[in-house]
């Protein structure tokens, strides 16, 4: 008798990469998923977990149906039983176990790589004779693409003595746990020196075109605009306005996804189930998304009624590289049935019509809109107007431009590199803060500002420190902080704390400082979230998707300050900043500097000087001037 197939299970990257440190040996002595301690973790879907539960086994498999491992209960968790390792892959040739590295490499300095490398770190390199360049590829390395680091690295590795290794291992999520980015390379380097890469430095100019493909500006980059909104909302009808004015501006490769013409060629046989409807939109993702990743611009305009199939369609475009604008048209239901020329929420409210949206089913207004539109009682280039602006304000496409040539798009000014920004913000900081904030409706009270990173000890804990001392106890604004992977209790980090000293902040504030983890609480109750990296943010949107309007990154929020009028101050300029932001780019990150130096302490906190100068003015009204007495 044939033994039945077991149920199967594709993981996601990031479940494939800790599958591939686990089954090399990279993270010895983790034997199984979900033990108390290891840092690996496997979402199985209910039903499996019940399979599991029962005694059977669940077999892991690549997005080819290869079988990767055998997962089965046990006492502690999840016992893995490999089988193979991954065999898909870009650059497969360099990702090579740990006791081959050692038995081949043995005696070099092993450097780990998490981006594209500088003048100042090439320098550093040929100092060091023979190394192993270890190149962190894992999900959710937020630098670089794996395949952009890979081909950076292979070619700095050109000019020196230099092997290349691709280590599945995401370094920025690691850096929430330092211990496994240690074990794991020390698993390939054993007994040989680890020498982490130095700050600061240009970009190589061999590496420029790898840069610029990995990097292009909002204006350059893969967009996918997605109208969502309830049937008769004018959601089709706005989004053919924009292709209208797209086709007519140029420059851009341009596609319509719309309903029924996806409905015909790439969803025909579907029915109108919830599940198959959802099947439909995935599938106009998947098809956008691939848009995206060769620079054109996607049209899509369906009813897409359900938070989490937008965010999958969200997080497909954002992996291919491109950018996800949002367009929720919100006119209300009693406007779309009295346009309703079809009569077909008549027919729902009779029942004729089941799982209609907005009547037998429901429609989850998003939080995370770029921009909201209600088409009642306005024209169609009245409402596209909203559109039009917030394209323009995030940087993606200026439709009230004349387009520029085919490729001699615009210059933007370049970035100020982060070592050279201002170390102290100005001394009327001190003054503008002091002056207090207002609500939106004139009430005074303090604006709460949370700052996050990830363990709370270096980054957010000098922007919360920093602030405090510039603001002084009476400044009107409450500064507190907190992290993605928070540890409970914690003083600043020694090196941090010594460069706070140095700046200033005394020793009251230093001792009174406790790290915590970040709470969904803690979001709720904050007029303002600011964080280190993009990817905090994200998490932050992860935990509290309806923080979206008042979540930035300290960089994003110091640029989009600018965007918006200057008389607006306090909880006002949060809610214009909301709706005009910039887009969160790569330079606004602030890099982690834990255990990397005083120097990288201090190039993050001359970062974070100027940000704060350009922010903490904004937040709170101007001091108000002193009438003139006497004559004229």
């Amino acid at each position: 008798m044939s033994r039945p197939p077991l149920p199967q299970h594709c993981p996601t990257q990031r479940e494939l990469d800790d599958l591939e440190l686990l089954t090399s040996g990279a993270a010895d002595p983790i034997r199984g998923f979900n033990e108390p301690g290891s840092p690996l973790t496997l979402s199985l879907p209910d039903d499996l977990l019940a399979h599991l539960d029962e005694g059977h086994e669940v077999e892991l498999v690549d997005p080819e149906g290869l079988p990767l491992a055998r997962v089965s209960s046990a006492l502690r968790g999840l016992a893995v039983t490999p089988l193979t390792h991954a065999q898909f892959g870009a650059f497969r040739r360099l990702h090579r176990t740990p006791a081959a590295v050692r038995q081949q490499y043995a005696g070099r300095t092993f450097v780990p790589v998490t981006d594209l490398m500088t003048d100042v770190q090439v320098d550093q390199l040929r100092g060091l004779g023979p190394v192993v360049l270890l190149a962190l590829v894992g999900a959710g390395t937020p630098a670089v693409s794996p395949v952009g680091l890979l081909r950076a690295t292979l070619r700095v590795a050109e000019t020196l003595d230099a092997a290349v290794v691709a280590v599945p291992l995401a370094d920025h999520a690691s850096l929430a746990d330092p211990a496994l980015r240690i074990s794991v390379l020390t698993s390939y380097a054993d007994t040989d020196p680890v020498v982490e890469l130095a700050y600061g430095g240009h970009l190589l100019p061999e590496l420029a075109d790898i840069a610029e493909a990995e990097r292009p500006r909002p204006d350059q980059q893969g967009l996918v605009l997605f109208f969502t909104g309830l049937s008769g909302s004018g959601k089709s009808t706005l989004a053919q306005a924009l292709m209208d004015r797209l086709l007519e501006h140029g420059g851009r490769t341009l596609t319509s996804l719309d309903g029924d013409v996806v409905r015909r060629n790439l969803s025909a046989g579907l029915t109108f189930s919830k599940e198959d409807r959802e099947t439909n939109i995935r599938r106009i993702g998947w098809v956008a998304a691939e848009i995206s990743r060769h620079g054109g611009i996607a049209v899509c305009s369906p009813i897409a009624p359900f938070d989490e199939t937008r965010q999958q369609v969200r997080a497909m475009v954002e992996q291919a590289g491109g950018a996800f604008f949002l367009v929720h048209v919100a006119t209300p239901l009693e406007e779309c049935e009295r346009r309703d020329r079809k009569g077909l929420y008549a027919k729902a409210r009779r029942g004729e019509i089941p799982e209609f949206t907005g009547i037998s089913s429901p429609y989850e207004e998003p939080a995370d809109a770029d921009v909201r539109v209600d088409t009642t009682g306005r024209t169609i280039e009245d409402a596209l107007d909203d559109v039009i602006q917030a394209l323009r304000a995030a940087g993606y496409v200026d439709l009230t431009a004349p387009a520029a040539p085919p490729g001699r798009a615009t210059p933007t000014p370049p970035a100020t590199p982060r070592a050279e920004q201002a170390a102290e913000p100005a001394p009327e900081i001190a003054e503008i803060v002091a002056a207090g904030t207002r609500t939106s409706v004139g009430e005074a009270r303090p604006l709460r500002v949370l700052f996050v990173c990830t363990a709370n000890i270096c980054r957010s804990p000098y922007m919360e420190l920093r602030s405090r001392a510039l603001a002084g106890a009476d400044g009107g604004i409450e500064f507190a902080s907190a992290g993605t992977h928070g540890f409970n209790a914690h003083r600043v980090d020694r090196t941090m704390a010594e460069v706070l000293a140095e700046r200033g902040v005394g020793a009251e504030l230093l001792n009174g400082f406790a790290s915590r983890p970040l709470t969904d609480d803690l979001i709720e109750a904050a007029d303002l979230v600011l964080t280190a990296e993009a990817a905090h943010r994200q998490f932050v949107l992860e935990e509290v998707p309806s923080a979206f309007r008042k979540a930035f990154t300290l960089g994003q929020f110091a640029e989009s300050v600018e965007r918006v009028a200057p008389d607006l101050h306090g909880v006002e300029l949060v809610t214009a900043v909301g709706h005009r932001r910039a887009g969160t780019a790569d330079h606004h990150d602030i890099r982690d500097p834990y255990r990397r130096g005083k120097a990288a302490a201090e190039v993050s906190a001359d970062q974070i000087d100027g940000l704060l100068q350009a922010v903490l003015r904004r937040l709170a009204p101007p001091t108000p001037t002193t009438p003139q007495t006497g004559d004229a």
